[in-house]
């Protein structure tokens, strides 16, 4: 293993730069102490919200009116690089030169626009697909985020006596085949850790498209690639808060705790739930070469934060986090012809995946199963009519509910399912469903939206503030 740790910074954090310099990057640190450090930044806050479309609402940046062959795209792309130049003069006074930062910018945007309009161009001809371009479109519009978040800060940090390099994975005008491993790996060949601190693009242009994989979550790829082909000793995530036991604007900020340390298990829960700490499938190769990886608030730097390790277990049986998402639909099939049928299951199973629909949890019994799915998922609407049509002896509904999850480590405490059930019903909250694994890392309660918050602090109350 090496000495040196690969950072990420997201994207609230990058657009509070100066704060994240002053306690993260150089904080008090002079000299060599400074490096061994590499850093992956996310594009500013909500600016591939308007390169692509909006995480929560789905309204459509550039690419979703170009993808709509809607003119539009031309307005969204300059009022893009209106907000981008904004930001830029946001820095200037933490030694940010507006003028290379403009320029590199408009650099950018520029060549966007050229390459689009000849997209446009060709799809008039009609031999060429949306399905052929569309893709590709999606990631150069992405890649402008991070190249324009990393080469800002790398400015800034020069200018602030460090030996930052800017380091654009984003490929850029690149004619070059490359897989993700070997893109990684030019990039930073002969790089001497120890001297310079490289302040890398979270998007990472390869043969095969990082956003068909992972979509938006490219970021922490990209952060657990490098960690793991330079051989990291730990990996740290710089967030806006620690990874709590709760959300502290719904419990109380007195009441919640700090993690302090947890395992890759519950980082996948977590991630279940929406609350990634990691992304599942940047955590894996991290964890097969057993690289920590640490949460910390970017704001509160002298914390240690959360550790996610490969062993940990909670010595005590403890509850660790309450959390939940509540944008899901219980999608119910119920069919007597399933009573000691094989393979329904499985038939419905392969429905989902047809449609690339994921489900959260699973409940089954003689002649019912249903599948929690979230609310936006693509084609959902199409699987269910596929569904209907397979079966057409079945009863197929769906409805609008939450789910709130109990994690831990170790959560073997005896009655625990007796306290949590009475913590809800005291709390005048019908729970719907319930899961458990045998294996007893957490517990997920169904319940109606108009629960969700309520069935949380009930919850926090029982596992974490009273005890």
């Amino acid at each position: 293993m090496g000495f040196h740790t690969v950072e990420k910074i997201g994207g609230t954090s990058m657009t509070r730069f100066g704060e994240v310099m002053n306690n993260v990057i150089i904080a008090n640190r002079k000299g060599a102490e400074l490096y061994n450090r590499i850093f992956v930044v996310s594009a500013y806050g909500g600016v591939t919200n308007l390169l692509l479309e909006n995480k929560k609402t789905g309204a459509p940046g550039i690419y979703g009116f170009f993808a709509a062959d809607d003119d539009q795209w031309r307005k969204a792309l300059e009022d893009t690089r209106a907000e981008m130049c904004r930001l830029n003069r946001t820095f200037e006074s933490i030694g940010l030169d507006i003028e290379k930062a403009d320029a590199f910018i408009n650099d950018r945007m520029d060549g966007i626009i050229s390459s689009l309009e000849n997209l446009m161009a060709l799809r008039k001809f009609g031999h060429f697909s949306p399905q052929d371009y569309l893709p590709t479109a999606r990631e150069f519009l992405a890649a402008v985020g991070e190249a324009h978040s990393a080469y800002n800060s790398t400015l800034i940090l020069q200018a602030n006596g460090v030996n930052a390099r800017f380091v654009d994975l984003s490929g850029w005008k690149s004619m070059e085949s490359n897989t993700l491993d070997s893109m990684i790996e030019k990039s930073f060949k002969g790089m001497d850790f120890s001297k310079e601190m490289p302040i890398v693009t979270g998007y990472v242009k390869f043969d095969d498209g990082i956003m068909r994989f992972y979509d938006r979550g490219y970021s922490e790829i990209t952060f657990s690639k490098i960690a793991y082909i330079t051989e990291a000793a730990e990996g740290v995530i710089h967030k806006e808060f620690h990874l709590s036991t709760g959300d502290p604007k719904l419990m109380g900020e007195g009441n919640v705790k700090v993690i302090g340390h947890t395992n890759f298990d519950i980082a996948d829960q977590l991630s279940d739930m929406g609350m990634e700490a990691i992304h599942p499938k940047a955590a894996r190769e991290m964890q097969q070469k057993n690289i920590p990886i640490r949460v910390k608030n970017a704001f509160e730097p002298e914390h240690p934060g959360t550790l996610i390790s490969r062993e940990y277990v909670a010595a005590e049986p403890h509850v660790e986090m309450i959390c939940g998402r509540k944008d899901l639909i219980g999608l119910e099939v119920m069919d007597h012809d399933m009573v000691g049928a094989s393979g329904y299951d499985h038939r419905l199973t392969a429905a989902l995946d047809k449609f690339c629909v994921n489900y959260i949890a699973k409940n089954t019994n003689a002649n019912t199963i249903t599948h929690f799915i979230p609310e936006r998922a693509k084609n959902l609407d199409a699987c269910i009519a596929s569904m209907r049509e397979a079966f057409p002896q079945s009863k197929i509904s769906t409805v609008k509910v939450g789910i709130v999850s109990v994690i831990g480590t170790n959560m073997r405490i005896p009655g625990f399912l007796y306290r949590a059930a009475k913590a809800l019903s005291d709390a005048d909250i019908n729970v719907l469903a319930l899961d458990q694994t045998m294996r007893q890392v957490n517990i997920q309660f169904i319940i109606d939206r108009a629960d969700f918050e309520k069935a949380q602090q009930a919850l926090h109350k029982e596992f974490v503030e009273k005890d």
